[in-house]
């Protein structure tokens, strides 16, 4: 990676650019906040789905992570797709392709820069984010991933924090939620009163970014 990778990833507080550096970080970081959290999102999918949530994240972010140290990519995009990659082929049930298609839909979207903005990698989030819910069939309240993923995709035009919040807040509302996709959806209203494993792990998702963004 150039140095300007390096120094806009380092930036922090004005970011003002993000290089191929501030992504691997932030897929680092991912990966941590996931192996750390995993038994949650385990117990959380015990509930409303198949209790391996957790378990298949860890080892998908795990797989990520070994890519990334083996062969680096040197832009923003490529860093997003090796991500989503590795996902997609390591990751079990419906998260590897959806968290897979997130990534690798961003990442094409971000192109080959070497470096991009904030607000770029708003517009990229909203692409994958676009590219999540038509291949679920889900929208915005079904309970799902989705709940946090949108509103985190759009505060990000505003900031990193703001982000976060979005996320956040996204997927502690999915709580009282009737599921009307996925494996929870099958249960009906005992689907409620149960956060979204899939809307959890978005969560950590973004704030990783936000973290890594300082």
């Amino acid at each position: 990676m150039g140095r300007s990778g390096q120094h806009s990833g380092a930036a922090v507080g004005v970011l003002t650019v993000l290089g191929a550096e501030f992504f691997h970080r932030w897929m680092i970081a991912c990966g941590s906040a996931v192996d750390r959290e995993a038994d949650r999102l385990t117990e959380l999918d015990s509930a409303i789905g198949d209790a391996d949530h957790g378990i298949n994240m860890r080892r998908g972010f795990a797989a990520v992570t070994d890519a990334l140290e083996k062969e680096p990519p040197a832009t923003p995009g490529g860093v997003l797709m090796l991500a989503g990659r590795q996902l997609i082929s390591t990751v079990g049930g419906a998260s590897g392709p959806l968290y897979g298609t997130l990534l690798r839909r961003a990442g094409k979207a971000l192109g080959d820069a070497g470096e991009v903005t904030r607000e770029q990698l708003a517009e990229a989030l909203n692409a994958g984010v676009a590219a999540v819910a038509q291949l679920g069939g889900a929208a915005a309240g079904d309970k799902t991933m989705l709940d946090a993923l949108l509103p985190a995709a759009e505060a990000l035009g505003e900031s990193f924090t703001a982000a976060r919040e979005a996320a956040e807040a996204g997927a502690l509302a999915t709580v009282p939620l009737l599921a009307r996709k996925g494996r929870a959806s099958y249960l009906g209203e005992r689907s409620v009163g149960h956060e979204d494993p899939g809307a959890a792990s978005s969560s950590l998702l973004i704030a990783a970014l936000a973290e890594v963004a300082g």
